[in-house]
């Protein structure tokens, strides 16, 4: 038999529809992994019961004749920031180490609903802050990739959703869940050889995941392949009533949908995103993916995107504001960590004192730099010098967008301005480690669907992803122009294992 963990969504969910093979094996399978790569640190807990009980549900109802999910048998790791019922779920922070919700996310509840099982809790940067996957209280999380010199640096993953982005690169989970605040499902899927899909703001909802910066959040899947992310986005998809941004639409049959037919279809390219310095092996992706795009039928156009420059400051005004008003809730009354201190003489200290040695506690480096930008920003003296500002520039790259949906149907650009880089390389220069996403930013921004796809390895070896940025409700259009790519890049590598 095939070794099950070979196998993504589609080829689970048929197989086990058609009998090859029972859920329970894909279980056992992807247990079995899990627990070989621990040296990725990629999971903090894991949950290979709940995977079997899934299973064992699937199983069940096609010896019964029920009808399937369309993620029926496919065991899927969650991102830590994600609420699931009876499972520790710590956003990476040591505020909320121990902290067991009794209630389960809308998203985890869908893809529960639609037969798919919990491996465990991914790793992420703490409280999704982070490009590297670095700043999670519990270690960092390893690239499976090594650059092809001999030598055995540990890369980044990227971030946040560097846990997500290493189990599906190393086949130890089908598919992850993620979430994009400012790129953080499309760059750790560039830097690991997947793909990940951030949907229109408003796709899935927000109920359930712990909040970083509420305009932006957006969940969405990380799998092998664009057909796989259609499905299991299907599945994630839908109206909540109980997020007020959630959006009241029907969800597409995106797998249906899928094409990499884009004859009519227009291709735009911001001239704004050829930055100086830019690595040459990405222009030269670049290049390719759009010979691939003319193959594929469509015609590439050049369009302007003139306030990109802005948009990466503006995020990092708007994001740490929102993250400051979020973050306020951990206190140490409600949740998980609680530090009360005592004076010499062992009196306890007052409500405030353990307000400030909690979060001091709780909080890692950069979680707490971005609170102090966030309160500075939104301080009475620089709220308008600020963060007003910002706003305003959120406006005019949104309305930049709107302008270049009447000359093109989707966008491409690269993913990242680099490949993987080796983890503690930006550790002391944040801004290095925020221009990983540069490109990424614009499209969170002005809540559109993004998708990165890999499309070739650098000279190290290492995969490069490229980006396509879609109308606002149309995913098919991007996932579509994603196919396209995909069956034309031919892109099949994959890290040889070590760990």
């Amino acid at each position: 038999m095939t070794d099950l963990t070979e196998l993504g969504v589609k080829a689970i969910r048929d197989g086990v529809a058609a009998g090859e093979f029972t859920a329970r094996e894909v279980a056992d399978a992807f247990n079995g992994a899990v627990a070989g790569a621990q040296a990725l640190n990629a999971f903090i807990v894991a949950t290979p019961d709940k995977a079997v009980e899934a299973a064992e549900r699937v199983d069940a109802d096609r010896a019964a004749g029920r009808d399937l999910g369309p993620m029926a048998g496919v065991p899927i790791g969650m991102k830590d920031l994600f609420a699931t019922d009876g499972v520790q779920t710590t956003a990476a922070s040591h505020i909320l180490e121990g902290f067991v919700p009794r209630y389960e996310s809308t998203v985890s509840q869908n893809l529960w609903n639609a037969g798919a099982g919990m491996l465990g809790k991914l790793n992420l940067d703490q409280f999704a802050m982070g490009s590297s996957n670095e700043t999670s209280h519990f270690g960092n999380v390893i690239n499976p990739w090594r650059r092809q010199d001999g030598g055995n640096t540990d890369l980044a993953p990227g971030g946040s959703s560097g846990g997500s982005s290493a189990a599906v690169a190393a086949r130890i989970a089908a598919a992850a869940t993620g979430t994009d605040t400012g790129g953080s499902i499309r760059q750790p899927a560039a830097f690991t050889g997947i793909c990940g899909i951030k949907p229109t703001y408003g796709r899935c909802s927000r109920w359930g995941v712990v909040a970083f910066a509420s305009s932006l959040d957006q969940a969405g899947p990380m799998a092998r392949d664009v057909g796989d992310c259609a499905i299991m986005l299907g599945a994630m998809a839908g109206f909540d009533p109980k997020d007020s941004t959630s959006l009241d639409l029907p969800v597409p049959e995106w797998e249906a949908g899928l094409s990499d037919d884009l004859r009519g279809k227009k291709v735009g390219i911001p001239r704004e995103y050829r930055m100086d310095g830019t690595d040459p092996e990405i222009l030269e992706s670049w290049e390719r993916g759009k010979q691939w795009l003319r193959d594929a039928g469509a015609e590439i156009v050049d369009i302007s995107l003139p306030h990109t420059k802005y948009a990466l400051p503006a995020y990092y005004i708007i994001a740490p504001a929102e993250a400051s008003s979020n973050l306020a809730r951990y206190d140490g009354v409600r949740y998980g960590l609680r530090d009360l201190p005592v004076d010499a003489a062992g009196k306890s200290a007052g409500l405030q004192d353990m307000y400030a040695a909690t979060r001091a506690e709780g909080f890692g480096d950069e979680v707490k730099r971005r609170i102090l930008i966030g309160t500075y920003v939104l301080s009475a003296g620089f709220y308008d010098a600020y963060y007003n500002q910002a706003q305003k520039i959120r406006t005019l790259i949104a309305r930049d967008f709107e302008r270049a949906w009447t000359e093109c149907d989707v966008i491409l650009a690269p993913t990242t301005p680099t490949a993987s880089f080796p983890l503690g390389d930006k550790a002391d220069d944040p801004l290095a480690m925020y221009l990983n996403d540069v490109f990424a930013v614009p499209a969170s921004l002005a809540g559109l669907p993004a998708m990165s796809v890999p499309a070739m390895l650098n000279r190290d070896g290492l995969p490069l992803g490229l980006q396509l940025v879609g109308k606002p409700f149309d995913e098919q259009g991007v996932l579509n122009a994603g196919l396209a790519i995909e069956r034309r890049a031919g892109f099949d590598a994959r890290p040889e294992r070590w760990w």
